[in-house]
């Protein structure tokens, strides 16, 4: 979710240094408040609604692939083809406790340190998933593979107006053989005239939660979840500034591939916007948002979504019914929870245990080494309806968490901006 605009100010124009290796003990939780679950009438009231987007986009998806300006591809065809090359292994202070064997990757150095507060603009990664999420034995065509989300924002650098979530994407990443490659896909809608002629726009949304499930992904973006087919990879015949389609020439902004929204679902029914938790006495409760997302395979699988709430305490984290045979969803939850975790920006479950990730309790989360004064986040650790207590630090803004129920380990990976150094990794730990 976002990072507060005074965080990122902090951050501007300024010559990073490496930040130094640091752990910080545990502490108590951030509020003596359980983990508490939601009474079944109001989880009732939560709707995923469909509207006729799939059968709409169905018909424009089709009318682009048949013009051959674009050649379909799916995920291991992307996986396999090269890309960006990152790194093995976590190039920068993380905060994660040494007893839980930290691992992870980094992106490479333009990815590392982009920045959305220029001028120019840059991409900030929000959301993680991968083949743990993908398919039950956690590989993908016997890969492990990754995939993250993006929004890609610009200004303020020098007083100008802000535009956010101009443009989002996301990444496939191979790390197979210990070595770490990946492309971006730029996300797009498809559109058809009324002459029958396809195309696609840019997607404009902020990407925050996202979960691969069979060969649909999920991306979370406020009242809106979206959902895009990994079959309908499209591989674009130029590299321009672009997005879209003229004559038998397709781009997308300077990435090979472009994905299409294969449809959309929403928690609003009037077309309102989503709440948050308690956000008032009057806000309307059955209007959840979707901002961090991850999956659950115990019993039927569920997706979860986690409400964040900046600088309070009361993000609810609701499990959604999934249809294993459509890889979509029912329509309604089945449970959900109140979270005592101020600003919590992820959320994953083992079946037993909650992984909540926010900010940590005061008096825990120093010593970072970040310029900008800014703290490590922490990953809490939570059965429901009890307390929760601190795992661990963890990367400063650390955003969506995940489980990967093949491995027994905590995936996760965090936004901040530093555009001199960089400080973003892709980490796991032991679930403890």
């Amino acid at each position: 979710m976002a990072q507060t605009i005074r965080r990122h100010l902090a951050v501007l124009g300024t010559a990073f240094l490496a930040l130094a290796s640091s752990l910080v003990a545990a502490g108590p939780a951030q509020a003596a408040m359980p983990f508490g679950q939601v009474d079944a009438a109001t989880v009732a009231t939560f709707q995923l609604r469909a509207g006729n987007s799939f059968a709409e986009n169905d018909a424009a998806i089709k009318a682009v692939e048949s013009q051959g300006a674009v050649t379909v591809r799916n995920a291991t065809q992307v996986l396999t083809s090269g890309g960006r090359t990152g790194s093995n292994g976590l190039c920068h202070a993380t905060g994660l406790s040494a007893s839980l064997n930290p691992g992870g990757f980094c992106w490479d150095k333009a990815d590392d340190t982009s920045n959305s507060y220029t001028d120019a603009g840059g991409w900030t990664p929000q959301g993680l998933t991968g083949s743990h999420d993908a398919q039950p034995d956690g590989k993908v065509d016997g890969r492990t593979a990754f995939l993250a989300s993006w929004h890609f924002s610009r200004g303020m650098q020098t007083g100008g107006a802000r535009v956010a979530n101009e443009f989002s994407r996301v990444s496939l990443v191979n790390t197979e053989g210990g070595q770490i490659r990946y492309n971006h896909l730029l996300l797009v809608r498809p559109t058809v005239d009324a002459n029958g002629k396809g195309g696609f726009t840019r997607v404009s949304s902020h990407s925050d939660g996202v979960v691969w499930y069979g060969n649909k992904l999920f991306v979370a973006n406020g009242r809106w979840l979206q959902v895009y087919d990994l079959r309908h990879i499209w591989q674009v015949n130029s590299s321009t500034e672009a997005v879209g389609v003229t004559g038998a020439t397709s781009s997308a902004r300077w990435s090979n591939y472009a994905l299409p929204l294969i449809g959309e679902y929403v928690t609003t029914a009037d077309g309102g916007a989503c709440s948050v938790g308690d956000a008032s006495a009057t806000a309307p409760k059955d209007r959840p948002c979707l901002n961090s997302l991850s999956l659950d395979r115990t019993g039927q699988d569920g997706l979860v979504s986690a409400e964040y709430k900046p600088g309070a305490a009361g993000g609810r984290v609701i499990r959604w019914a999934l249809d294993a045979g459509t890889a979509l969803p029912y329509g309604h939850a089945t449970v959900a929870y109140s979270s005592p975790i101020w600003a919590m920006q992820g959320a994953a479950t083992d079946g037993t245990s909650w992984f909540l990730a926010g900010d940590c309790p005061t008096g825990v989360g120093g010593g970072s080494g970040d310029p900008s004064g800014a703290r490590y986040s922490c990953i809490h650790k939570a059965a429901a309806n009890t307390a929760p207590h601190v795992l661990t630090t963890s990367p400063v803004y650390t955003q969506n968490l995940g489980y990967a129920p093949v491995t027994g380990r905590v995936w996760g990976l965090n936004e901040r901006i530093n555009s001199t150094d960089g400080v973003r990794v892709v980490f796991s730990i032991d679930k403890a």
